[in-house]
């Protein structure tokens, strides 16, 4: 559900904190994409169920220098503001969720 059929291995599977796009040998990046990509499909799902379209807004999986996963939310300005929106009309009155 993260990606788009295109190419699963390349589909957000980068690592923004290696110099050059070089991968650091040694380093199991597949694995923390994996672990990151099971949570990003989770979040996906659940933008789906309240009718946000994912080519709008969508978490995306990919990995950190050390080979960690990482989800990010990436998407257009108004739909990810009418995201924030909701999320803070669930919240509860110290900024947590309620």
């Amino acid at each position: 559900m993260t990606g788009s059929g295109e190419g699963w291995l390349s589909d957000g599977l980068d690592v923004p904190d290696v110099d050059s796009g070089l991968w650091v040998s040694r380093v199991d990046y597949i694995a923390g994409w994996r672990e990151a990509r099971d949570v990003a499909d989770r979040l996906n799902r659940a933008l789906r169920s309240v009718d946000f379209e994912l080519s709008a807004v969508r978490a995306v999986a990919s990995t950190n220098g050390e080979g960690r996963g990482v989800v990010r939310l990436t998407g257009c300005p108004d739909v990810v503001d009418r995201l924030a929106r909701i999320l803070e009309s669930h919240a509860d009155g110290d900024g947590g969720a309620a």
